[in-house]
């Protein structure tokens, strides 16, 4: 860790925002590998397993029972839920509550195999591609600056061995604990440690390059669903985590990127302001902003990244 501090800090002149940005690195890849990540596979795939068992014997119970109270007529198929029709009477009874228990235990079971059986195959890519989600966002938006750019270079993400065996073999281990000591992990021929952390730097400076100016033209109170904003603005708000921040008419803000409705961006906070926070960031309505006369000649709109995507 500290040698990528230093890197970091030879690169880019020791900013600390920055700084932090390398170190990102290499926690979101010790947080992948953790020493219970095989017992979390191992879970996910008894669970589905154990609920497959029980809904076989649900539905077994309900066919067997039900078929003992039907009878059938000319015209009609009646279902007596009072009493078995068969010599001796069965000894676990089974009326209309134990029937609505056993129907609502058979929807948990299957929904449980549903949703922990997608649970293990989204853990299953990720082990076999030796990624996680945000190094995947990383990797494409590398694809897109260099496209951009058209720079004679590619990007290969480090920790994908090359080979899904040896990327299974990084978790799966016989002694049950995945290699690596949450700091260090094998990389691919070709990369060295810090080739995340360098692109990730890359695109910051790219996005700082390419952010777009905009002047406040009108208040916006940083609600989630916008009412007053238009019926456009207000159904396709963005479905992330990320804040909506508060504007006032004759603020300045740099966009990075943007929704059709909808951009994201720093504010441009004044030096009294400055003294209290660091960074505003987050979402607001387009239509709450116009693009600032020297921008307009020269840059193109945020969207325009997302459309050509």
């Amino acid at each position: 860790m500290p040698c990528l501090l230093v890197l970091a800090s030879s690169l880019w002149g020791g900013n600390r925002k920055i700084l932090r940005i390398a170190c990102t690195s290499n926690i979101v890849k010790s947080a992948k590998h953790t020493r219970h990540h095989g017992h979390i596979i191992a879970e996910s795939v008894t669970a589905p397993l154990g609920c497959i068992h029980a809904a076989f014997i649900f539905v077994m119970t309900m066919y067997t029972q039900l078929y003992n109270r039907l009878s059938f007529g000319w015209n009609t198929v009646k279902i007596d839920m009072s009493a078995a029709r068969r010599d001796p009477l069965p000894i676990m009874p089974f009326g209309l509550a134990a029937f609505a228990a056993t129907l609502f235990a058979l929807g948990l079971a299957l929904g449980t195999t549903i949703a922990v059986g997608m649970l293990f195959f989204i853990q299953m890519k990720i082990i076999l591609r030796n990624k996680t989600s945000i190094e995947s966002w990383i990797e494409e938006k590398a694809k897109d600056r260099i496209q951009y750019y058209q720079l004679d270079e590619v990007f290969v993400f480090p920790y994908d061995l090359g080979s899904r065996w040896k990327n299974f073999k990084q978790v799966f281990t016989w002694s049950g604990v995945p290699k690596g000591d949450g700091l260090d992990w094998p990389i691919r021929e070709g990369c060295h440690p810090y080739s995340l952390t360098i692109e990730q730097l890359k695109q910051k400076a790219d996005k700082r390059v390419r952010s777009v100016q905009y002047k406040v033209i009108e208040d916006y109170s940083g609600t989630c669903c916008p009412l007053n904003r238009g019926i456009k603005t207000f159904f396709t708000s963005p479905c992330t985590e990320e804040p909506r921040i508060r504007l006032q008419k004759g603020e300045f803000i740099l966009a990075t990127r943007g929704l059709r409705y909808w951009l994201y961006g720093d504010k441009i906070l004044d030096d009294s302001i400055k003294e209290d926070v660091s960074r505003i960031r987050g979402w607001f309505p387009r239509n709450c902003v116009e693009k600032c006369p020297c921008d307009a000649e020269t840059d193109q709109a945020p969207e325009g990244e997302k459309k050509n995507r």
